[in-house]
């Protein structure tokens, strides 16, 4: 059985679960500026919630292709007041902190949410994984190639799938020896990836199960889907479904999306097809 320990809590992934999306920046590729005040923010929340979110991934700093780059400070002042916000209205809230800086997982973690999730695998901020394993806190492991500003200008592999399970060996590694027990993978779909790569990824996704650790996948309404069908992100939602169900048939734990419901629906219809 694989689990994770949030906040004293076993989050138990022998059925994968949903991870709602709360940006709250005014920049990201498909939901930016689109939370402007406390009231819409809460009501997504507990929008997510109702409709089976186990976690709640929020995010201050846009990591798009391209995107803008935010100081510390400004990261800071954006998520502390929002983190305040969800851990008071919803008090069992498990909220995953969308940052690759330690001392913004410092701050968040202190306030009440429960888990980091960093776009930078570790190699945005030197102080990451000994800021981690100080929280004792579940941390998500992302593969990027390069930053958000050039990742998707000449993105080259020799082997996409065996450099990816080679990064994740190694950073798991340095993580367990730092008594970091709870770690989570993501092979970061479109951070430093063509359209090919990210295909690839999504076929081999089985692969790696071998690292023994949950998988969580990233892929709602993404370019790698609309940019393939030639359609907008805001016309995505059934391919990402489609996406989301292969990544399920692969062994994804987590699913990472705008659309809860339309993520539990898939859920239930692989557990009942394939007995997950």
């Amino acid at each position: 059985m694989m689990t994770i320990n949030c906040k004293g809590n076993l989050i138990d992934f022998s059925t994968p679960s949903v991870m709602g999306i709360l940006n709250i920046t005014p920049d990201s590729f498909y939901d930016g500026g689109a939370y402007k005040n406390n009231k819409e923010i809460l009501l997504q929340v507990s929008k997510m919630l109702n409709e089976g979110a186990t976690f709640i991934d929020v995010g201050a700093y846009s990591s798009r292709p391209g995107a803008s780059h935010i100081s510390e400070d400004q990261e800071l002042l954006r998520i502390t007041p929002i983190i305040q916000l969800l851990v008071k209205e919803f008090p069992d809230i498990i909220i995953s902190v969308d940052t690759f800086r330690s001392k913004v997982a410092t701050e968040t973690i202190d306030m009440g949410a429960a888990l980091i999730n960093d776009i930078s695998g570790g190699k945005m901020d030197e102080n990451m994984f000994s800021t981690i394993a100080q929280l004792q806190v579940p941390y998500i492991l992302m593969h990027m190639q390069g930053t958000p500003q050039n990742m998707q200008q000449h993105p080259k592999y020799d082997n996409i799938t065996k450099e990816l399970i080679s990064f994740f060996a190694k950073q798991i590694f340095t993580l367990k020896q730092l008594h970091v027990h709870d770690v989570i993978i993501d092979v970061g779909f479109g951070f430093g990836k063509t359209i090919a790569h990210n295909y690839t990824l999504l076929n081999d996704l089985a692969l790696f199960k071998h690292l023994d650790v949950p998988i969580l996948t990233g892929v709602s309404r993404k370019s790698m889907l609309y940019k393939l069908l030639d359609i907008t992100p805001k016309e995505a939602l059934n391919a990402t479904s489609i996406a989301n169900t292969i990544a399920l048939l692969n062994g994804s734990n987590i699913l990472r999306v705008h659309d809860v419901k339309e993520a539990i629906e898939a859920i239930e219809i692989v557990k009942n097809t394939i007995q997950l």
